[in-house]
């Protein structure tokens, strides 16, 4: 397996193309838009230029790996030397469905086809294509050239070739690949999102305010994040599709995104992304100032 496409070129995506750009695999990144190409790529130099600077990597490795990067504007284009190619879309079902749709129909026949859905089914995803046991789920972490985690989801066709694959792959661009059931939010989110969904009822309850939430869980249960800064950083918006997800997917209130969640993204306040969230990032992309909301 030498060819890797990737499609979105945002945070995830283009931490995915560098992480296997950088392990000597030749990606295909593909995006709507130059504009969106150029972020990506702007991105992934300014990563490589930070690992220069820990001395982790040379300038010539930094080379080498934006040299293994080829963008594309068009997914059949994209997609059609494929060994492999790797979704990280927006976490919307239908545009994952129409991108897996169009996938199937372009990319070479014993093309693996992966998702870095956080929290849609598998399942629901390889039912649109001719390929079934060729699809797979591979939930990176963020940022994903740091976080050491792959959650490996099977769906209900996936065949065990393809997870064998998909595992030993992982392991080869330094990852420890876990495999979990294709349920909603799998194993990461359906534990963390209700934490997060938790802090935020704390803080609309009025039991706390966002510091003092945060410092609780960082100084109390050790955590390296409070869980409403990890909100801000991975995008309230997502922390709201996933709770959906999750809420729709088992039918249980547990999940049900609080109202303050749903208020803040209605308007506009999505954390790091949108420059407010818990957090304001006018001045520091570090949770260094709570937002004038929330004092």
């Amino acid at each position: 397996m030498k060819n890797i496409t990737v499609i979105g070129a945002g945070t995830m995506g283009n931490g995915i193309a560098h992480t296997f750009a950088q392990k000597g695999f030749k990606v295909a990144l593909v995006e709507r838009t130059q504009e969106a190409i150029d972020r990506g790529l702007g991105t992934i130099s300014k990563n490589l230029d930070r690992m220069i600077a820990k001395e982790r990597i040379t300038e010539a490795d930094k080379s080498a790996t934006l040299g293994n990067i080829t963008t594309f504007l068009d997914l059949k284009t994209g997609v059609a030397q494929a060994d492999l190619v790797v979704e990280a879309a927006t976490e919307n079902v239908d545009l994952k469905l129409k991108i897996f749709s169009e996938m199937d129909e372009f990319a070479p026949a014993d093309c693996i086809l992966s998702t870095n859905t956080s929290s849609i089914s598998i399942t629901q995803i390889a039912a649109v294509t001719n390929r079934p046991e060729k699809v797979i789920g591979m939930h990176f972490m963020n940022p994903v050239p740091i976080m050491k985690l792959v959650e490996i989801i099977r769906g209900y066709s996936t065949s065990d070739e393809v997870t064998t694959t998909i595992m030993e792959l992982s392991k080869q661009l330094g990852k420890t690949p876990t495999e979990v059931n294709d349920y909603p939010g799998f194993v990461a989110n359906r534990i963390l999102m209700p934490m997060i969904n938790e802090a935020i009822e704390t803080l609309y309850n009025g039991v706390a305010g966002v510091e003092e939430i945060d410092t609780v869980m960082k100084l109390g249960m050790a955590h390296p994040m409070g869980p409403l800064q990890l909100a801000d950083f991975i995008g309230l918006d997502v922390c709201l599709s996933i709770l959906n997800v999750m809420h729709d997917g088992f039918k249980n209130p547990k999940y049900a995104p609080c109202p303050l969640l749903v208020n803040m993204v209605m308007a506009g306040k999505k954390g790091v992304k949108s420059g407010e969230g818990f957090y304001d990032y006018s001045e520091s992309r570090k949770a260094e100032k709570v937002s004038a909301s929330f004092k």
